[in-house]
């Protein structure tokens, strides 16, 4: 079973589309224990990281994603999703985030174009499975005014400069997350969440 959390915000349906599109029925829930149940899980997101884990701890959802994480199953965050995850944001005056990741969610330097959206590459550091078939520096889709930064940068494989380097890629074992949308990246984004969907088998 595919899991993909809806709480309340997010581009819940390019994400669900993307999945259909790929042969699968995902589930879409916020529920806590038909997260536990999956075999995968998605969480999505546009918008703040802050009221993003507001949302998820009124629903009931932040111990269970501590915990499916906790399974070694394949957990996949998107953009806020991914920025959710961090210790902490300096949006909104600060916020206090899940905590999985230890780091930061800084906004990206004055100067720039904000929010960044569009088409940017992504340098690949590692060779990790969910590049299968994908080349370095090809192109995918952002959409953020803020980035995540992990005190432990071994953690990241892949990253994009918008002004400054920054993280766009990180993973952990099991958990997987992008700080674009492959949803809205065209064939190459469907290959990811395809690759995604393969990763039962690396962590199982």
């Amino acid at each position: 079973m595919i899991a993909i959390i809806d709480y309340g915000a997010g581009n819940l349906r390019s994400v669900v589309n993307a999945i259909i599109k790929l042969g699968y029925q995902p589930i879409i829930t916020s529920n806590p224990d038909e997260v536990m149940k999956a075999e995968f899980v998605i969480l999505p997101g546009v918008g703040a990281a802050g009221s993003t884990v507001s949302s998820l701890n009124k629903l009931g959802l932040t111990e269970s994603i501590k915990d499916y994480i906790a399974s070694r199953r394949p957990f996949l965050g998107v953009c806020i999703g991914l920025q959710a995850l961090f210790s902490s944001t300096d949006e909104n005056g600060g916020h206090q985030c899940l905590g999985i990741i230890p780091g930061q969610v800084k906004k990206l330097p004055t100067g720039l174009k904000i929010p960044h959206m569009g088409w940017n590459q992504v340098k690949q550091k590692v060779r990790h499975p969910i590049f299968d078939g994908i080349a370095d520096k090809e192109y995918f889709y952002f959409v953020h005014s803020y980035y995540a930064k992990p005190d432990d940068q071994t953690l990241v494989s892949g990253t994009n400069e918008y002004g400054i380097p920054f993280s766009s890629v990180i993973d952990i074992n099991n958990l997987i997350a992008t700080q674009f949308h492959p949803e809205k990246s065209g064939e190459l984004g469907l290959k990811m969440y395809a690759n995604f969907l393969k990763l039962a088998s690396v962590y199982n």
